[in-house]
């Protein structure tokens, strides 16, 4: 073979990548990246002249926090009931691309006693919800294409962002939201509710005392077979899903890598300290072949399937600059036992969630960790007795599971970590504190979709990690949750309590929902644009009552 031919193979090899490449969302366009020493180096965009950073970003107290949902399929609906519990909280607008999702969450407002929320619908709807001036937080529950596209669009209308997981799609998506929130000094939480689970905040707890001395290898995953859910994945109308596989397995069609890593290192990474004294450095990431994805969309189709990026299995391995490790593994189609792993390894103790949870501490460690062992023998060479572990919990309970955790149990939702993370975030909002996940954990748990993605691409070689904190890394030391004082918190909650108080009264006593149900029983658009004014005079007015007995 001559070598014009082996230039033009490889030519044509390399156009076949590219063109594979610039079709996968988790590739982005814009990333720009070289190789050094064999290692594949992202090269990262300076923060812009008179651009600041929002580390330890803390706005000023809201008495009132206004919320705006948009995405009301699987994950909204629950994230509203949440927030009807809250006291001090007004759900001002609901959105979904269809209206008769976003209209029926109305209905969960009735059912609590507030008021009724304006309703938006459509490709865009969105925009017009972000464009509203009584709004203080957009709350983000959309299909993962639509992440970060609402989340832009909020922040460019000033404001803050609570966002489901994950976030962003790719270091283009991340760069973009860490932009636009130090631009505008705003809030974008990546909304990661494993980091309010039990056994992951009484660790973190623990580890944040000393307990399993200096950590130095964590492990996470998202390891849950969704044949049970395929099915429930919306399907886009508009022609960009043609073969209507919906988001989920399209997206999984479409791109390699660990798209869904945040549940799994999202606990991990405050663990150990990441961009509070430590940063992720360098991954190498491997998958499987695909199997079983391609199973599903000929299955589907009916026809055969040589396009399935993802492998049904990744492994990632994560070193940090202070030497530790990290090991991701995400899998969503083999017959497995749900995992999240969440296993860590100190140099005096060691802690592990799934399938079994437990602890291993020596008889001196537990001792010094202020749990007296009731046994003599108690080594790391398995799990401690139950009594041990128990009255090790007891001790190092966290204290948002204090404060949070008999209601949530109440409530539910993945077990009530689900209603922490929103009590927590309105207890932040509403104390002007800094909020527990920020906009650069948002980036870092995020991107390694797309890191991993070319590390794979090219033969599973190193990937340096962008900083996207730019050299900020290492301005806090240690990660810390914010509390108010006692009295501050007393005083937040007694003025949320007067507002929700008054905000029902007043909605039972001018009758908005005997309005609302005007608006949609008019038989025409002029009796319906009629009633529409009337209860918008009326919600005004409930408002500016509760408002005024929250101002005292």
């Amino acid at each position: 073979m001559n070598k014009s031919v082996i230039l033009s193979m490889a030519f044509a090899a390399v156009m076949s990548f590219c063109s594979l490449a610039a079709n996968a969302q988790s590739l982005s366009p814009s990333t720009k990246w070289h190789w050094n020493k064999g290692k594949i180096m992202i090269e990262s965009p300076e923060r812009p002249a008179g651009q600041k950073d929002v580390l330890g970003l803390a706005l000023p107290k809201m008495k009132t926090v206004r919320v705006g949902f948009v995405g009301l399929g699987m994950r909204g609906p629950s994230a509203v009931e949440d927030f009807c519990l809250i006291p001090g909280v007004e759900i001002v607008a609901l959105c979904d691309y269809v209206e008769a999702r976003a209209a029926k969450q109305n209905e969960t407002l009735r059912k609590h006693g507030l008021a009724p929320a304006a309703v938006y619908y459509g490709e865009k709807g969105y925009e017009d919800l972000c464009r509203r001036n009584d709004i203080d937080l957009v709350y983000i529950a959309t299909d993962w294409e639509h992440h970060a596209v609402v989340a832009k669009c909020a922040m460019e209308n000033g404001k803050n962002v609570a966002d489901e997981v994950p976030s962003a799609m790719n270091l283009e998506e991340c760069w973009q939201l860490i932009d636009l929130a130090e631009q505008k000094q705003l809030n974008c939480m990546i909304l990661e509710n494993c980091c309010y689970d039990w056994f992951e905040m009484r660790t973190l707890n623990m580890a944040q005392h000393g307990v399993f001395g200096e950590i130095l290898h964590a492990q996470g995953a998202y390891i849950h077979n969704l044949d049970e859910f395929w099915d429930y994945y919306w399907k886009n109308p508009n022609g960009s899903d043609p073969e209507q596989l919906g988001w989920r397995l399209k997206y999984n069609r479409e791109n390699r890598g660990d798209i869904y890593a945040t549940h799994g290192l999202g606990p991990v990474a405050q663990l150990l300290d990441i961009h509070r004294g430590d940063r992720m450095a360098t991954l190498v990431a491997m998958d499987t072949k695909s199997v079983h994805g391609k199973e599903l969309v000929e299955a589907k189709t009916g026809k055969p399937c040589d396009d399935f990026r993802n492998g049904d299995h990744t492994t990632t391995l994560i070193r940090t600059a202070n030497k530790k490790v990290i090991e991701l593994q995400h899998d969503v189609m083999n017959p497995q036992p749900y995992n999240r792993l969440y296993q860590l390894t100190g140099s005096r103790g060691f802690a592990n969630k799934y399938p079994i949870e437990g602890y291993a501490l020596d008889s001196k460690q537990l001792a010094a960790s202020g749990v007296q062992p009731q046994v003599d023998n108690l080594s790391t060479h398995s799990f401690m007795p139950e009594a041990e572990k128990q009255a090790l919990e007891a001790k190092y309970d966290h204290p948002i599971l204090k404060k949070f955790g008999k209601l949530a149990k109440e409530v539910g939702g993945h077990g009530g970590m689900d209603f922490i993370m929103t009590a927590r975030l309105v207890y932040c909002l509403q104390n002007g504190l800094p909020l527990d996940m920020d906009v650069y954990d948002l980036a870092e748990w995020c991107s390694i979709a797309e890191l991993g993605a070319l590390s794979m691409d090219n033969d599973c070689a190193p990937v340096a990690f962008p900083d996207f904190t730019r050299g900020l890394w290492n301005k806090f030391k240690g990660y810390r949750h914010a509390y108010a004082t006692p009295e501050e918190e007393a005083q937040t909650e007694a003025v949320a309590n007067r507002f929700t108080k008054a905000y029902k009264e007043a909605t039972a006593k001018l009758k908005l929902w005997t309005l609302y149900d005007n608006v949609q029983n008019a038989k025409t658009d002029a009796a319906k644009k009629k009633a529409q004014t009337q209860l918008d005079k009326a919600v005004a007015k409930a408002k500016n009552h509760a408002a005024k007995l929250c101002a005292l």
